[in-house]
């Protein structure tokens, strides 16, 4: 069922899975248009920033550049960002990257901060971000590798290694923050906007 009103889907700039089942399940008909940007080129361009000015810069550069390929559409880039006090974290490159990452977050506490932007032709529209703070619990070396044998090939799709929404709760003791924003998609502020803005029915 969706509540989507407007003429066309939503663009979602983004080939994450966990992003659009969050969109879909809330009603709002997608179309999906991965953006073909080169993250690590972008922030380079823009200079030193802190997670949550990197996470809205990314999310900005992919809406903005689907926004150009696809004029009069309506186009949400999204990004995620975790840091462990001032060291940020990306995509583990495989088994040996996750186990890496699960062993530098044990039993401490990190922040994920999660943007998103809606574009349309070549202008920005709205956008947002918003943090969770998750404290991982103390992690032996035999619950890493259980973990990781349980996660599968899953542990290198998200940042850090996990996704709470499966086998990941598991290496938690304590989250603060809207589970939309752990998820990679500030949801409530987004829907607010569309609703206002007469995408979706009020």
């Amino acid at each position: 069922m969706t509540l989507w009103i407007a003429r066309k889907p939503l663009v979602l700039a983004s080939k994450s899975p966990s992003r659009r089942r969050v969109l879909e399940n809330a009603g709002i008909s997608v179309d999906i248009h991965p953006a073909d940007i080169d993250e690590r080129a972008v922030e380079a361009a823009a200079g030193p920033s802190g997670p949550g000015e990197a996470a809205q810069l990314l999310a900005r550069a992919k809406a903005l550049a689907v926004s150009a390929a696809l004029p009069g559409r309506l186009v949400l880039g999204a990004d995620q960002t975790l840091a462990l006090g001032q060291k940020r974290f990306s995509k583990p490159a495989g088994r040996a990257g996750a186990q890496a990452q699960l062993q530098e977050l044990s039993g401490h506490a990190h922040e994920l901060h999660s943007a998103f932007a809606l574009a349309r032709d070549g202008a920005i529209l709205f956008e947002h971000c918003s943090v969770a703070r998750l404290t991982m619990r103390s992690l032996s070396a035999a619950a890493i590798e259980h973990y990781l044998d349980a996660a599968g090939e899953a542990v290198s799709l998200s940042v850090g290694a996990y996704q709470i929404e499966g086998v990941g709760i598991q290496l938690f003791e304590r989250i603060e923050g809207d589970y939309f924003t752990i998820l990679g998609m500030p949801l409530l502020p987004l829907l607010d906007w569309l609703r206002r803005n007469g995408f979706i029915a009020a």
